[in-house]
């Protein structure tokens, strides 16, 4: 598999665990949580990124995709779930892409569904319930996991905890040991 196929298989990879660390443990209440007139739910958010990876898809199988409601949040997450993983699975077996190029493929669609996992963790904030935070650089994602099932944060930040793990990183290329001689 080239590279390409590669990071936009982990780049899903890596929108499942930021949608299921939106939505883990957010209460029967949020699905329906509404910020204003004319902002999305987050079960029609969810319902709009199953859209949007869906019509990813059809770049790859053909048709139309248009993902109707489900009957419950839990649901709609597990479509949602479903169509990364077989959008992936066509990425990794090499499936040709059609009438797009798979930078557009990333640039359109799978930023686009990026961006709506980031509205369901503003909606979180909204609702009263905020996302902990969380250094993602040391997230456990996987390419091999787009599944609802996604691990608990490897790093959770505290304020101080968070600035200490980024210095520490940052800094460990002007201390590297050196070789006697």
């Amino acid at each position: 598999m080239d590279i390409q196929r590669e990071t936009i298989r982990h780049l899903l990879a890596s929108l499942a665990y930021r949608t299921q660390k939106a939505i883990r443990g957010a209460g029967a209440d949020f699905p329906d949580f509404s910020a204003g007139h004319g902002v999305r739910t987050p079960i029609q958010l969810i319902r709009h990124m199953s859209d949007v990876i869906g019509y990813a898809r059809t770049f790859f199988i053909g048709g139309i995709f248009r993902a109707e409601p489900l009957s419950s949040f839990a649901e709609e997450v597990e479509r949602f779930h479903f169509l990364l993983g077989d959008l992936s699975a066509h990425l990794a077996a090499g499936t040709a892409i059609k009438e797009i190029s798979l930078t557009q493929l990333m640039q359109g669609p799978v930023a686009d569904a990026m961006t709506h996992a980031g509205q369901l963790a503003l909606l979180r904030r909204l609702a009263g319930l905020p996302v902990p935070s969380e250094n993602f650089i040391f997230a456990e994602i996987s390419a091999d996991n787009l599944g609802s099932n996604q691990p608990l944060p490897a790093a959770p930040d505290s304020i101080l905890l968070g600035k200490i793990i980024h210095l520490s990183w940052r800094l460990r290329k002007f201390f590297k040991p050196t070789k006697p001689q």
